[in-house]
């Protein structure tokens, strides 16, 4: 198991894993003041963004032995409120602010300032024996809202439809509730089945969607493991279904897409503008290798 996947391991048991310099730490030669210690950029936020986070960091680090970055998860809601908080430097993000969390922050006096990190697209997954392949966008709104409670009304077997959904303070249970469930109507005052069961993380909907043949979840794509089958969506019944992938989120024909955010309470300066820079250019290389879509 290589370094990156074990770290990814102790992370999503929900372990926090601070990522330090590979250097010792910084002591000055006899007769020389002792140099101040390395500043640690604390990261926290996005369960969908902590495995890119997480390589982002390591990879920094790696160029950069004198800074440390600790990255944890939590979800969306948690790394913003740290950041109005002041207890991290940049918050991770799978959703923008809501209106009342940029209230929060002013009334703290922080001026949240928003980067576009990474593109992702959310699959729609379901148990590898389950034969239905596509759904529309509405079928998977009357799916999570309990119109739909047998696999039969789709297509598929005479079996009840098992609901997963991540929990209420996820960036992806925000956007997928506004976005699918809701069909972006932003009137619409539909909410999910009180049937669903909301897991912590993104592989509490992966363990359960291998194991029940009756399940259907929703996750980021780079959380998505060849032992699950991925629907094709397509936006209504008369438009094609797609896959998604990134190729079809960049050219928009996959409807289940949406950016993925890194915020600083203010313009961020010194180590963590450098490294925010380096997040937008050179560390976009590592995006596509963990199942997301680059900014270019």
């Amino acid at each position: 198991m290589t370094r990156r996947r074990l770290t990814i391991g102790l992370l999503l048991l929900g372990l926090s894993w601070p990522l330090v310099g590979c250097g010792p730490e910084s002591s000055a030669p006899a007769g020389e003041p002792p140099q101040p210690p390395a500043q640690t950029i604390e990261n926290k936020g996005s369960d969908t963004l902590v495995n890119l986070a997480l390589a982002w960091a390591e990879e920094y680090v790696r160029l950069h032995p004198d800074v440390r970055i600790s990255v944890t998860g939590g979800g969306s809601g948690t790394g913003i409120a740290a950041m109005i908080n002041g207890t991290v430097d940049i918050a991770n993000a799978s959703r923008k602010m809501k209106p009342e969390e940029i209230d929060a922050a002013e009334a703290n006096g922080i001026t949240p300032v928003e980067f576009v990190v990474a593109r992702d697209a959310i699959a729609v997954v379901v148990h590898p024996s389950n034969p239905v392949d596509g759904l529309t966008l509405r079928q998977i709104s009357d799916i999570y809202t309990g119109k739909i409670t047998n696999w039969r009304q789709v297509g598929g077997e005479d079996r009840p439809i098992v609901l997963l959904s991540r929990e209420s303070n996820s960036g992806t249970y925000v956007y997928f509730l506004e976005n699918v469930v809701r069909l972006g109507d932003k009137e619409s005052e539909l909410l999910f089945s009180p049937d669903t069961l909301l897991m912590p993380s993104s592989e509490g909907i992966s363990a359960e969607v291998r194991q029940n043949p009756n399940a259907i979840g929703y996750d980021g794509l780079g959380y998505v493991t060849p032992d699950q089958k991925t629907l094709a969506i397509a936006r209504d019944a008369n438009a094609p279904y797609v896959l998604p992938s990134v190729a079809t989120v960049n050219d928009g024909s996959y409807p289940i897409s949406r950016p993925l955010y890194m915020y600083t309470a203010g313009e961020p300066s010194g180590q963590v503008k450098d490294y925010l820079d380096w997040v937008l250019s050179d560390g976009q290389t590592l995006v596509a290798e963990l199942g997301f879509v680059p900014l270019r």
